[in-house]
């Protein structure tokens, strides 16, 4: 089986791609270097797997990919492209989100449709369940995303099902619930405060702190991914992906301090628009159909990311 990664130079994208290789697959990757974050840093995740001898890149828009010209029946797809980020998604930026998450993931699917793919698995985000009404959030909860990011991300949810139901593709949505750990988008908080830390910065940290995250390691996350291409029954099921850990913002700041061995400086500002309260994956699904078993904890995940993040800056 020849596996596609789309976004393979993303954080996700690029450490599923080094566990297939790993694992012996032939994989292609597409990227297309958005300028979101520094093409540097995608550059250096990316260098974990381009000199692979079963690895073949190219670098191009999703939208104008043509998946055809490296797969054929029986291969499979992991489309970890996305335009990420809740914040940025207001305004104009939307028009990027659209192209991306929306557009690009409906041409992906249009391409592949009558390939006879063994697997197609989207990478989803616990932004489509906004404020859950229940925590922990089950599959079947009211998705209700209340940030124009978590909209998107819903819309490739649906296109995946509308070319499952006509086509066939036989999708398999993987929703992940705040995935950290070493490679980490420089955005995301984990990445800003070991950042800060290390150098000396004062913290930026939108609201109280007592909101709350599901946070799931990366080695975790990708167990949950590479598991939705082969599992049996996984094909037109949504399934969570998450840490089995739900931590306070503040929880995760003292982890840090510890991790770091003095105590942070930190702005508090307000709550920023998009961003839910609590978030809280049931994955008794992932359970049962992936074999899926988080392993990492919060605190020693934290320690690999602050690690990783103090080789990255040479701090």
């Amino acid at each position: 089986m020849r596996i596609l990664v789309t976004g393979c130079a993303g954080f996700i994208g690029s450490s599923t791609a080094k566990n297939l290789l790993d694992a012996g697959y032939d994989v292609v990757g597409v990227d297309c270097f958005t300028d979101y974050y520094a093409r540097w840093i995608k550059e250096r995740n990316l260098a974990r797997v381009l000199d692979h001898p079963k690895f073949t890149f190219v670098e191009q828009d999703i939208n104008d990919f043509d998946p055809t010209a490296h797969l054929g029946a029986g291969d499979a797809i992991v489309h970890e492209a996305a335009q990420a980020g809740v914040r940025a998604s207001w305004g104009t930026s939307f028009s990027h989100y659209t192209h991306n998450n929306v557009s690009g993931s409906q041409a992906l699917l249009e391409r592949v449709k009558d390939l006879g793919l063994s697997r197609f698995v989207y990478a989803g985000s616990s932004s489509a369940y906004g404020d859950a009404l229940r925590l922990p959030t089950l599959e079947s909860d009211l998705p209700q995303p209340i940030s124009p990011y978590g909209v998107t991300k819903l819309a490739g949810e649906h296109l995946c099902r509308t070319y499952r139901v006509n086509f066939g593709v036989p999708c398999v949505v993987v929703r992940y619930f705040t995935v950290y750990g070493p490679h980490q988008r420089p955005d995301m908080a984990f990445h800003k405060w070991c950042k800060a830390a290390l150098a000396n910065e004062r913290l930026p940290l939108f609201g109280t702190g007592e909101q709350s995250r599901d946070f799931t390691y990366i080695d975790d996350a990708v167990q949950g991914t590479v598991a939705a291409i082969t599992a049996d029954g996984a094909v037109g099921e949504t399934i969570n992906i998450g840490g089995g850990e739900r931590i306070s913002v503040n929880g995760t700041l003292d982890l840090i301090a510890k991790i770091h061995g003095a105590p942070l400086n930190i702005d508090r500002t307000d709550k920023q628009k998009g961003d839910v309260q609590h978030t809280a994956a049931d994955v008794t699904k992932a359970k049962t159909i992936l074999g899926f078993e988080p392993k990492v904890s919060v605190a020693d995940g934290l320690r690999e990311e602050y690690a990783y993040i103090k080789a990255l800056y040479d701090l």
